[in-house]
């Protein structure tokens, strides 16, 4: 038996082997391969001296405010937007219902410019809404004309990561036993209590999760900021772009890069200990 566990665990070791090692060629070797560009000066050696540089420059401060700015708020409007929705199609009746539960599962396939697009066919300076307000009025050109402002860029990313809360929310919710609802309704308790008091803490983890993902994606998302033509919204990915294509800074854009992998790595192990806390209490509650 002494023998046999030695021999298990290095079977066991030479199975994960293969997928380890395409992991470290795929996703390790690139991403060490942009760290060990940020720390290596035009001039020659390896210093901190590029991170002192980008980080002194007023661009990178003022796209890293506007990344968690956009960011949080996209998110929060996702999470409220998405959570309405979710109960909605969960406990309120309606024809079309199901049908509009599985298009939300077609609907995170999509790609984030195909929405931004849309957008700009609707609210665009040419789009449908200005010129159904030319027609009507008579004005010269219509009154929408934010999509090129930070207004635009969080419309657009609330708009296509609302289905990404709503997804989990609505699985959370298709779990809720529908004896406690009618228990809880028989007692005289309203909508919004049975909501608040039954409803959500069953779905706090899930709604969690739908959260973080936003948030991650957000502070990653180029393609929104690219298509609404927001020029004078400079978000994190959006500088390693210019740095690395318009100006050849290619140390500097690995130094943006490698700051935006860090802020979501760690915003990622924030949501991992928050959902930690919020299971451990769920199961607390239970056994209570």
């Amino acid at each position: 038996m002494a023998s046999t566990a030695p021999a298990a665990r290095r079977a066991q070791a030479l199975w994960a082997l293969p997928p380890v090692a395409a992991l470290a060629l795929v996703f390790l070797y690139p991403l060490a391969l942009v760290v060990w560009q940020s720390f290596s000066p035009e001039d020659g050696g390896h210093s901190t001296a590029p991170y002192a540089a980008v980080l002194a420059q007023a661009s990178f401060r003022d796209a890293l405010a506007n990344t968690v700015l956009i960011a949080v708020g996209a998110t929060a409007g996702a999470l409220v937007l998405g959570c309405v929705l979710a109960l909605v199609i969960a406990f309120v009746p309606f024809p079309g219902g199901r049908a509009l539960g599985r298009f939300i599962d077609v609907f995170l396939a999509f790609p984030s410019f195909l929405i931004t697009l849309a957008l700009l066919f609707l609210y665009g300076t040419v789009g449908v809404a200005n010129g159904v307000w030319v027609q009507a009025a008579g004005a010269a050109s219509g009154p929408f004309d934010f999509l090129h402002t930070p207004w635009g860029v969080l419309l657009a990313e609330v708009t296509y990561f609302t289905p990404f809360v709503m997804r989990p929310l609505l699985a959370a919710f298709a779990q809720v036993e529908t004896g406690q609802l009618e228990a809880a309704s028989s007692l005289g308790a309203r909508p919004w209590r049975i909501v608040r008091q039954v409803i959500l803490p069953e779905a706090l983890p899930s709604l969690a999760a739908g959260g973080a993902l936003v948030l991650v994606m957000c502070l990653n998302e180029f393609g929104i900021v690219l298509f609404t033509g927001a020029k004078d919204v400079v978000t994190l990915p959006v500088l390693v772009y210019t740095k690395a294509i318009l100006d050849g800074d290619y140390t500097g854009a690995c130094v943006v890069a490698v700051v935006n992998i860090a802020l979501s790595v760690a915003l990622y192990a924030l949501y991992r200990c928050v959902a930690a806390r919020t299971a451990a209490g769920g199961v607390r509650r239970a056994r209570a």
